[in-house]
């Protein structure tokens, strides 16, 4: 049970707290003015102080500060019937959780309680799970947490595969932080972010003279990475031929060089990752499946942050203290309102797109605290491709709606009637257009596979 120290010197306020509090589960004690709150502090630690900022003889302020000596991670929440910004900067920067201001309703102050006295506990949850490179811990993040330290000491290849922005690259440093190979390489590729054609030698190195402007032998990720970790980021963007190769240096533990006529042995543990569903790319002749099961020995799925939403306040918490640190800013907390924004929003890039929301936000904010206009989300996402001005326009270029239907029709229709027939219109196209393959279909609307098969059941096409 959490204990709470109530200081206000309204008697109304704190016997209104008093009950609120206790039939919240928690156990209150109050105090009339800042000493005997510092008096019963010294007696006893609270997990919680909400305190009045203007008081008689010592103020809310000055309490804090001197709570903060006594006690440095106790929570702390001002309440204040005079709003000023000055208030609020000084009360963050001396370490209270929150600032609110009276008239405040019940459901605020009970969700505003409940995040200050979670924020300890979830800080201090991840120092025993020994991860330091995830934050999280959720359900789902804990399930991966057991899954990393079953499998790590063990030499299996991993497979993990989740949306972009999850965190793949950190589960795979994880596993290769604990596995019996630890003090040896972890080198990472990104096989999309190499051009074809020089793919092959960043993989398998290349000698001598083997192509235009090969003037030395060089070693590729697999010779970095021997008696090591080779972590293949986007394996689903390999060509056939580049997997035919990667299979066998899992088959043989070999590979040959471009240009060489010579094999070289190689002792390296395969990580790969993916965003895409790789048993669809095999059933369209896109990926091995041979490939896939050696591959996949042990697999690993990532959770989009919409399915784990209640650890973004521990990921904002550490982003917040490594932007405030990188950009020399005294941001240390975000508003409660600010934070609810966050939690109700659905991250369509993961952690990635949150850990650039408060880097922004931290940026931008001039207080100690993130407030909600200093939070930018990516609510929706810009049509890459506008039409010309040039010409007139054909009824292909113009946006299906509008060859649908006159204004007035749109009218009557209303918005979310025509925006429905409008995806619907252009799911039909897209698969007319890839012969009915799901897969070709969701490239040419800009869609994962699994979005595509989603807005197909919805609409009634399958």
């Amino acid at each position: 049970m959490a204990s709470i120290l109530v200081v206000d010197d309204e008697l109304s306020m704190r016997e209104f707290l008093k009950i609120l509090l206790e039939k919240e589960g928690y156990r209150v004690t109050t105090a009339a003015e800042g000493k005997s709150a510092l008096a019963l502090a010294e007696k006893t630690p609270f997990d919680l102080m909400i305190s009045d900022i203007r008081m008689p003889g010592m103020s809310g302020l000055e309490l804090l500060a001197r709570l903060k000596q006594l006690q440095t991670d106790i929570g702390v929440i001002m309440i204040t019937a005079f709003a000023s910004p000055d208030d609020a900067v000084a009360a963050m920067k001396n370490g209270a959780f929150d600032y609110i201001t009276k008239p405040f309703n019940v459901d605020e102050i009970k969700n505003v309680v409940r995040a200050a006295l979670k924020k300890r506990p979830q800080a201090e949850h991840c120092i025993p799970c020994g991860f330091p490179e995830i934050i999280g811990q959720s359900s789902e993040m804990m399930k991966i947490f057991e899954l990393i330290a079953k499998i790590a000491p063990t030499p299996a290849n991993v497979l993990i595969y989740g949306e972009s922005g999850t965190g793949k690259e950190l589960v795979a440093k994880a596993i290769h932080n604990r596995s019996r190979v630890a003090t040896n390489p972890f080198v990472p590729i990104t096989c999309s972010a190499i051009p074809e054609s020089l793919l092959e030698s960043e993989l398998f190195g290349h000698v001598k003279g083997s192509f235009t402007g090969a003037i030395a032998d060089k070693a590729g990720l697999f010779q970095q990475a021997d008696r090591g970790t080779a972590f293949l980021d986007e394996i689903g963007e390999l060509t056939p031929i580049i997997q035919t190769k990667l299979l066998r240096v899992l088959q043989e533990r070999e590979f040959m060089p471009v240009g060489s006529t010579k094999t070289r042995q190689v002792n390296v543990r395969i990580i790969a990752a993916t965003n895409r569903i790789l048993e669809q790319e095999i059933i369209s002749g896109k990926f091995r499946e041979d490939l896939y099961y050696r591959l996949a020995v042990v697999p690993i799925r990532v959770p989009p942050l919409r399915e784990r939403i209640g650890d973004v306040p521990l990921l904002v918490d550490h982003f917040l203290k490594k932007y405030s640190t990188l950009l020399g800013k005294e941001v240390q907390t975000i508003s409660s309102y600010g934070m609810e924004v966050l939690m109700q929003y659905d991250f369509p890039g993961n952690v990635r797109e949150l850990e650039n929301i408060i880097e922004r936000g931290v940026a931008l904010e001039s207080s100690n605290i993130i407030l909600p206009e200093s939070l930018i989300l990516s609510l929706h996402r810009q049509e890459k491709n506008k039409p010309t001005t040039a010409g007139a326009h054909s009824q292909a270029n113009a946006p299906l709606f509008v060859a649908a239907a006159d204004e007035n029709e749109l009218f009557e229709q209303g918005l979310e009637e025509i925006l429905q027939r409008v995806e619907k219109e252009m799911i039909l196209h897209a698969l007319a257009k890839a012969d009915h393959s799901k897969m070709r279909a969701a490239d040419l609307l800009k869609l994962s596979f699994r979005s595509l098969r989603y807005k197909t059941k919805k609409h009634g096409l399958d």
